[in-house]
């Protein structure tokens, strides 16, 4: 079965993230590594360049929410390594914007179940490259005064995919657009605030308080429903459920006009049209996460630009993009929320109930 590792955190923010860093130095010292040799590979960008970059994002993390940049600089301090190399982790999407093709397909659908209970599920393949699986990590964060958080996140970054004792969830896809504004949050920060957040309303007003460093898409729910969000530093477009309470979202944009791509993410209207179809087609009754691992995520369909995508051994080692998680959030009304995590290695995976870990 494949695993990851699990560290529960708590303490000031400064001692959360020194936790963070002892507790996953050697994972951390890989991801450092492996972007910093994507980054170049990539972005033609040299260890000072990254840094150069990394430093104006530094200064608005410092400014905005000085509390993750004390986390930040406990993970460099707990790793034994730089802070900048712990912000360039951070600010990875902001970097190199457009250069890289992250492609993830994520969905919500709220159904009412056989007790009559209102269930928001939130539910995701996270898709990117091979050498950054083994250095993935399920994360508990204690805060005073703060919902307790849950995610999967890769070492090193404060904030990624999951969900908070509050029944607050947060999945993400990358759109490639520009502009980028370093005087906004990067959207990895912008997850972390949205785990912190009591309510999905709470967390989209901190998005708008603070904007968007990049464009990026982000799917916030709640026990109240859950939305869509196309995020760009131009401004931000939020999509509802549609009239059977669902939602989909892959790599492009679907309505926010000030999102201009470059170029076409390959296969991103195919999985999302996909996503809806294997929906419809599935109904909302006995929802579970096996049922939408087996359905859903686990099809094939348009080869390497399918939902759960393999390794493509022809290209280039930095774009060989393939599914390297799945996620199921649950939020049940009256029930404290859960997830299941299923690592992808082959597809036999996704649907062995004894390869599930429980966030």
């Amino acid at each position: 079965m494949a695993t990851l590792p699990r560290i529960s955190l708590s303490g000031t923010n400064y001692e959360i993230g020194y936790s963070h860093g002892s507790s996953l130095k050697a994972q951390i010292g890989r991801q450092i590594e492996s972007y910093f040799e994507m980054f170049q590979s990539s972005s033609k960008l040299d260890r000072e360049g990254v840094h150069r970059r990394a430093r104006e994002y530094e200064a608005t993390i410092l400014k905005q929410v000085p509390h993750l940049h004390q986390e930040i600089v406990g993970i460099a301090e707990g790793a034994g390594v730089g802070v900048l190399d712990i912000v360039a982790l951070n600010v990875r999407s902001e970097i190199v914007l457009g250069e890289f093709q992250d492609g993830c397909t994520s969905i919500s659908w709220k159904v009412v179940d056989d007790d009559g209970k209102s269930v928001q599920y939130l539910a995701q393949n996270w898709d990117w490259v091979r050498p950054v699986q083994q250095n993935l990590a399920l994360v508990e964060i204690k805060q005073e005064g703060k919902p307790t958080i849950k995610m999967v996140t890769e070492a090193g970054i404060v904030g990624k995919i999951g969900y908070n004792s509050a029944s607050v969830g947060v999945l993400l896809n990358a759109l490639r657009a520009p502009p980028t504004d370093a005087t906004k949050l990067p959207v990895h920060i912008l997850l972390r605030l949205c785990l912190e957040s009591e309510t999905a309303a709470e967390a989209l007003s901190k998005i708008e308080e603070y904007g968007a460093a990049s464009a990026q898409h982000i799917l916030l729910g709640d026990l109240s429903g859950a939305q869509c969000l196309e995020l760009s530093p131009i401004r931000n477009h939020y999509i509802q459920p549609d009239q059977n309470n669902i939602l989909a979202h892959t790599n492009h944009s679907i309505g926010n006009t000030a999102i201009k791509e470059p170029s076409e993410f390959p296969g991103s209207k195919d999985r999302l049209a996909r996503a809806f179809r294997l929906m419809e087609t599935m109904g909302p009754q006995n929802l579970s996460p096996q049922r939408l691992r087996e359905t859903i995520f686990s099809d094939g369909e348009n080869d390497k630009f399918s939902i759960c995508a393999a390794e493509n051994m022809c290209r280039p080692k930095w774009s060989r993009i393939m599914t390297l998680f799945n996620i199921v959030i649950c939020l049940k009304e009256g029930y404290e929320p859960t997830s299941e995590v299923v690592l992808y290695t082959d597809s036999a995976e996704w649907t062995n109930p004894n390869n599930v870990l429980q966030l």
